[in-house]
């Protein structure tokens, strides 16, 4: 009986360790994806969004390559259709339908929009993932609590303004990453190292985004890249916010969960918030402020 209990408190202990390294890896992607603006920012003076968006991707997979310099065998032929739609999804189609709606409505009407991923991932995990728990009454008031404080964060100096092109595609967005998000859950029961699996996803996203690159005039100059600014930021994009992000957050959805994962996208705005106070000394109205204790409730509210 002792040494029942002993096992259990040692696996209880092991559970809390891994729910706990999910959770920080979580928290790191999503600190480093909150401030990624800046960077693009800086570099859409110089190129157009796809172009970030290939080379971006291109560091990233380099990045991988470098860190993880062998071949990653599949066991199974349909593992890598898995693989496929992961990078079609998630690298792909996701990061386009973002940039492209940003042309047709305004970026705070995006980021509010995006908000609405962990919903779009619990409600998809539901309905076809097995074992998945039922969504709680706390999910869903966290959700909206979530919801008003990222409205307060995006509008907060602003009108509301609907473009209904620029808004449907966001929601498609929203909807991409949610599938991206139980194809990482899937990808992550294979047992293959993340690092390895986090390439071959790069390396299909890139595949798929050859041809919008010439739908979209993919001329880059090579000159602009030689700038010191240009390049430190596409490695921060590169190395940062895609080579080891896309790792921590694969890590945190195989740990927690892609539910548990997702909420976290809440704390996007305000990362933002923050970072542009910090980094560009930009004012945060009572408002903002009032906009970050209600999403940081509600993601705190959706995790119980």
């Amino acid at each position: 009986m002792a040494a029942r209990v002993r096992n259990a408190g040692r696996r209880g202990c092991m559970m809390q360790k891994k729910n706990g390294a999910g959770h920080l890896a979580a928290l790191f992607t999503i600190v480093v994806w909150g401030t990624t603006f800046i960077s693009t920012k800086v570099l859409l003076r110089d190129f157009q969004p796809v172009e970030i968006l290939f080379f971006r991707f291109l560091v990233g997979f380099a990045a991988l390559w470098a860190v993880y310099p062998r071949m990653l065998k599949l066991r199974e032929l349909r593992q890598e259709f898995v693989f496929m739609a992961a990078g079609f999804l998630g690298v792909c189609l996701y990061y386009l339908l973002e940039n492209i709606a940003l042309t047709y409505t305004l970026a705070s009407n995006v980021s509010v929009i995006l908000s609405v991923a962990p919903l779009f991932t619990a409600v998809l995990a539901r309905l076809l993932l097995k074992g998945e728990e039922k969504l709680s009454a706390k999910f869903f008031l966290g959700f909206l609590l979530a919801l008003v404080g990222i409205c307060m964060i995006s509008f907060h100096g602003s009108e509301l303004a609907l473009n209904p092109a620029g808004d449907i595609l966001a929601v498609l967005a929203a909807a991409v990453w949610a599938g991206y998000s139980l194809l990482t859950k899937k990808i992550g029961s294979f047992g293959y190292p993340v690092i390895a699996a986090t390439r071959r996803t790069f390396f299909y996203g890139l595949l798929f985004m050859i041809p919008a690159l010439f739908v979209f005039g993919f001329q880059p100059d090579i000159s602009d890249l030689a700038k010191p600014a240009n390049l430190f930021n596409f490695l921060y994009l590169g190395l940062g916010a895609s080579a080891l992000c896309f790792v921590t957050w694969n890590f945190a959805v195989k740990q927690i969960g892609a539910i548990r994962t997702s909420i976290y996208i809440y704390m996007v705005p305000v990362i933002t918030v923050v970072s542009s106070a910090l980094i560009l000394k930009e004012p945060v109205t009572a408002l903002a402020a009032a906009g970050t204790v209600l999403t940081l409730g509600g993601s705190v509210l959706s995790e119980r």
